[in-house]
C-alpha cells in the first residue's frame, strides 16, 4: 500500500534498477488499459510486485482480485496513516485490516519514519497484527543540522530565506505554507539565476511529474514546495531542507528534514519562524466537520435498515462529496458506524443517531485538541534555548544527552562578521533536573486528575511532556507534578 503515486512509480523504478522480480501498479492516474494490462501479469504471475493506493481497496472488484492473486506479503507503507493519533491520519486506511481479512491473513509489514511509541500501538491495533516483531530504528540523524532563525518581520524573513536558499550547496528544498508563497519563492530564486520550481497540489500533474523528475535527475537545483511534495522523493544528495513558515506538527517537519542527507554527508535543516505565521496552521487544526453536518449524516445512515452508499447520503442531504466522507469517517472513527466490504456504510445497532452525532463530536474535538497541541510543540521547539535535537527527539520518545554539537543552540551559528548570530540559545542553560524526573521514563504511562491517561514522551531538566489519550501533547512542570500529585504513573494491569 502506497498512497502516493509519485512514490509507487519511484519504488518500480527501484526494483527494475536492481533487477529484481516484475512490478506493476494499479491507481487512478493510469488508463484503463494499462490497468487490465497490470492485474493480467499479476493473474498470469509475470509480476511478483503489486503496488496499490489505499483507496482502491474501497473497490470490491479491487479487493476480490487480490483475494485471487493470493499475496504472501502485505505492505503497508507511511503506516502513520492508519491510525487516528498519527500526524498524517487517513481515513481509507482504517480499512486495510478488513481487506487483509478479505485476501487471506497473508504476513503483514508496517513501515514508518515518523511514528511515536504510541502511534506504533496503535498501528499494531488497527491492522489487527499478531503478536508483531517490533523493530525499530533511532530517530537521530546527527549529519542534519538544526537550526531556527526568529523574524518579527515577514519581509525580513522572506528575504533570509531566499539569501539562505541561494548560498547552501544544492540541490535542496524550501517550504511553504501556500501554493501562492511556493510560486514566488521559486520565481525570485529563478531570478538570480538558480534553476528552482515550484510543486504543489494546484498544478497540472504532467506538471508535477516533470518537476518531480527533474529534480531526481539533478537538473533542478531548488523545489519550492508546499507539503504536497516529498513522498515521493529519494534522492541522496539533497543539501539542504528550509521551511519558510511553521509546520503544523514535529512529526511532518521530522518527515521533511528527513529528506536531506541521505547520503550520509552534512546537511542542514533551517525553520524560519515568525510567529504570526502559526495562525494559518492553527486554521487547517481546526478543519473537521461541524455538529450539524455530523447529524445529518448520522441520520440519513440511521434511517436505512442495511447499508447506504455516501453518493446516495450526499444527495439526500446537499452536502458534498468530500463532507460526507469526512462525516461519516468521523462517525466510523468514533464506533458509531461502519464500513462493509463494498465501501457502503451502515449503523452500529443499539446506537441512536443522537448517540453517534454526539460521539463523533467528540471525536472531532479531540482531533482538534490533537492538532492544537501539536502546532504547539513545533513553537515550543522553535524558542526553546536548549538542545534542539533532543528536544526534536524528545517528542518521539527517544532520550539524547546535550548537547548534541550539531545544532544553532550547542553551537551557535557565526554572523557574516565572524560574531556570534543573535537570536539563538545558550547550551549551558539547560535546566537542572528536578528529583521527581527519575519516576517518569520515557515511555511511563501515567493519569492525570483532569486530563486522563497518557504517555510521557520526554523530559527537560524541571519537566516532561506528555501525550494524553484525550487532550494531546501537554508539557508539565515536576515540580507541580510533585507538590500537587497531578500524576499517578499507571502499570500495564492497571483500570
Amino acid at each position: 500500500m502506497f498512497r502516493v503515486i509519485a512514490l509507487q512509480q519511484d519504488q518500480i523504478a527501484g526494483l527494475l534498477g536492481h533487477h529484481a522480480p516484475e512490478a506493476v501498479a494499479v491507481n487512478s492516474a493510469q488508463p484503463a488499459g494499462e490497468t487490465e494490462a497490470a492485474w493480467e501479469a499479476v493473474r498470469h504471475g509475470d509480476a511478483e510486485y503489486l503496488f496499490l493506493s489505499p483507496e482502491q481497496l474501497t473497490k470490491d472488484e479491487v479487493v476480490e482480485r487480490l483475494a485471487r492473486a493470493a499475496p504472501s506479503l502485505f505492505v503497508v507503507d507511511e503506516a502513520q496513516c492508519v491510525a487516528s493519533w498519527g500526524h498524517d491520519f487517513r481515513p481509507d486506511y482504517l480499512r486495510l485490516a478488513q481487506a487483509i481479512q478479505r485476501v487471506g491473513r497473508p504476513t503483514v509489514l508496517a513501515l514508518t519514519a515518523t511514528a511515536a511509541p504510541p502511534v506504533r500501538e496503535e498501528i499494531v491495533h488497527r491492522l489487527d497484527m499478531e503478536a508483531p516483531a517490533l523493530v525499530v530504528a533511532g530517530f537521530d540523524r546527527p549529519n542534519i543540522t538544526l537550526e531556527v532563525r526568529r523574524f518579527p518581520d515577514d519581509a525580513d524573513k522572506r528575504r533570509a530565506v531566499v539569501e539562505r536558499a541561494a548560498a547552501e550547496p544544492k540541490p535542496g528544498i524550501v517550504y511553504t505554507a501556500t501554493r501562492k508563497d511556493a510560486g514566488k519563492y521559486a520565481a525570485e530564486l529563478a531570478g538570480l539565476g538558480l534553476s528552482a520550481a515550484a510543486y504543489h497540489a494546484g498544478l497540472a500533474a504532467g506538471e508535477r511529474s516533470r518537476v518531480h523528475d527533474a529534480f531526481l535527475a539533478g537538473e533542478t537545483d531548488v523545489v519550492v514546495a508546499t507539503s504536497a511534495f516529498g513522498m515521493g522523493i529519494d534522492k541522496e544528495d539533497v543539501r539542504f531542507v528550509l521551511h519558510a513558515s511553521v509546520p503544523g506538527s514535529l512529526d511532518a517537519y521530522y518527515q521533511e528534514i528527513g529528506r536531506a542527507g541521505r547520503d550520509g554527508d552534512p546537511a542542514v535543516a533551517v525553520l524560519h519562524y515568525r510567529p504570526e505565521d502559526s495562525g494559518l496552521q492553527r486554521l487547517f487544526a481546526t478543519r473537521t466537520p461541524d455538529e450539524e453536518t455530523l447529524g445529518e449524516v448520522a441520520e440519513q445512515i440511521h434511517e436505512r435498515n442495511g447499508s447506504v452508499a455516501l453518493d446516495e447520503v450526499g444527495e439526500r442531504t446537499d452536502l458534498s462529496h468530500r463532507r460526507v466522507t469526512a462525516a461519516a469517517n468521523l462517525l466510523e472513527q468514533a464506533g458509531a458506524v461502519r464500513t462493509d466490504a463494498d465501501g457502503e456504510v451502515r449503523h452500529v445497532p443499539g446506537m441512536t443517531s443522537e448517540e453517534a452525532t454526539a460521539r463523533a463530536v467528540g471525536a472531532a474535538e479531540a482531533r482538534r485538541r490533537l492538532e492544537r497541541s501539536r502546532l504547539a510543540m513545533v513553537l515550543a521547539y522553535a524558542e526553546t534555548t536548549a538542545c534542539r535535537r533532543r528536544f526534536l527527539l524528545g517528542y518521539f520518545g527517544e532520550p539524547h544527552e546535550a548537547p548534541c554539537g550539531n545544532c544553532d543552540v550547542c553551537c551557535p551559528p557565526t554572523s557574516t562578521d565572524g560574531t556570534v548570530a543573535e537570536g539563538v540559545g545558550d547550551p549551558d542553560d539547560a535546566r537542572p533536573r528536578h528529583p521527581a524526573a527519575a519516576s517518569y521514563p520515557a515511555g511511563t504511562r501515567v493519569r492525570h486528575s483532569e486530563w486522563g491517561d497518557g504517555t510521557v514522551m520526554s523530559e527537560e531538566g524541571d519537566r516532561i511532556t506528555v501525550l494524553f489519550d484525550s487532550m494531546g501533547y501537554r508539557t508539565l512542570s515536576l515540580a507541580a507534578i510533585a507538590e500537587k500529585g497531578l500524576l499517578t504513573a499507571r502499570t500495564e494491569s492497571a483500570d
